[in-house]
């Protein structure tokens, strides 16, 4: 068996993986959903974002492009709550504060994130994490298919509370995890757009940020994307039941994902390659955490290692 084969091979299993995963998280969150026809609402939401994604597959590779990737990945988020809302009033049932405040969030984060990205790479012209994957198709396959699995972990908890057969009236922690997310998207915001200016100038084409948020954090962004989907789990939870508490990997999926996988790791090893010579990069990488503020003797000490 030649090497491309076993890639391939190995490609193929990943797949059926991801598949096996999503099927134990729509099982999961439909424990206790409210069903329509009698099939469960999460789990009609929670097939969506594959759907999706392996449509748009099929375009992006013919024409070997990622430009629509970012923005199928909030499409997804937005039809997934859309959809969990719509079978909601469907069966004349009304949506209470939890599930407006849930599905708000969602959608603002959605249609934020996703724009901003998207615009982001047509700028660009392309996105470097896909200059060779696209021209596989199996590896490409395997990167939207984690797209789907992405946004279907993701939104696991707010969709399981949206459509909950369990309801509960609004606490003080449900207040404490909106103030979280809303902490956490405007750190997001404000990261971005100061990146987004500090690019914008010509003077600091060579140069990295170290500036505004990104003096206190190497990741401003994605700290501000960890607290925001914890607080939506915080705000989701009281009102799941049973195997629905499953979802709650959510926010531990996206640390791990921006953490270990495909965020900081990625960032910081291309950053290393661009400035790593650079004595004042060396100055900030000792200076400033990689995520959290405050925490640098941590990070210095794991960077010398």
């Amino acid at each position: 068996m030649t090497e491309k084969q076993q890639s391939n091979i190995r490609t193929v299993l990943a797949i059926a993986l991801c598949v096996v995963l999503a099927a134990l998280v729509i099982l999961s969150g439909s424990n206790h959903s409210v069903r329509i026809h009698n099939i469960p609402v999460f789990a009609l939401a929670g097939v969506l974002p594959f759907l999706l994604h392996w449509l748009m597959f099929l375009p992006a590779y013919a024409f070997q492009t990622e430009h629509y990737f970012d923005l199928t990945g909030a499409v997804s988020f937005i039809a997934a709550i859309l959809l969990g809302n719509w079978a909601i009033t469907s069966m004349a049932l009304t949506p209470g504060m939890r599930t407006q405040l849930l599905s708000l969030m969602v959608l603002t984060w959605a249609l934020r994130l996703g724009s901003f990205l998207f615009l982001r790479v047509k700028r660009a012209g392309e996105d470097r994490r896909f200059r060779d994957i696209k021209q596989r198709p199996l590896r490409f396959l395997l990167t939207w298919t984690l797209g789907g699995l992405w946004v279907l972990i993701t939104v696991a908890p707010a969709l399981a509370a949206i459509s909950s057969s369990h309801s509960v009236p609004m606490g003080p922690l449900a207040y404490a995890a909106l103030a979280l997310w809303g902490i956490g998207l405007m750190l997001e915001v404000v990261a971005d757009r100061q990146k987004s200016a500090f690019r914008a100038n010509p003077d600091n084409r060579r140069r990295f940020i170290h500036t505004g948020l990104w003096a206190l954090s190497r990741h401003p962004n994605y700290l501000g994307e960890i607290m925001l989907w914890l607080g939506v789990a915080l705000l989701a939870a009281p009102a799941l039941q049973g195997w629905q508490y499953g979802t709650l990997i959510s926010p531990f999926f996206v640390i791990l994902l921006l953490c270990k996988v495909s965020g900081i790791p990625l960032l910081e090893a291309r950053a290393e390659q661009t400035w790593g010579h650079d004595p004042e990069y060396r100055r900030y990488v000792q200076q400033t955490p990689v995520l959290i503020p405050f925490l640098r003797g941590r990070h210095r000490e794991n960077h010398q290692e």
